[in-house]
């Protein structure tokens, strides 16, 4: 069994597996990622940080993608929900 880590995504603590990252956080947290300029909710599609649909602000830091991110104990998450 897998440790597990807790982190926040819009202010909701959330755990996942040690080794995954943030998009897999804010996947199971159930948050939009961003909204595109029309205001629909985006998510990523390619996984690898090519697409940019994953931008996430984390621990300040805005623009980050969230599928290359891993995820750590205590991290803060915000999306554009």
């Amino acid at each position: 069994m897998s440790a597990k880590l807790w982190l926040w995504v819009n202010q909701v603590a959330v755990d996942v597996p040690a080794g995954a990252n943030v998009a897999a956080a804010v996947a199971r947290a159930g948050a939009h990622f961003r909204r595109s300029c029309g205001g629909e909710p985006r998510a990523p599609l390619c996984g690898m940080g090519v697409c940019f649909e994953c931008r996430v602000e984390i621990d300040g830091v805005a623009h980050r993608r969230a599928c290359l991110v891993p995820a750590r104990e205590g991290m803060r998450v915000r999306c554009d929900d």
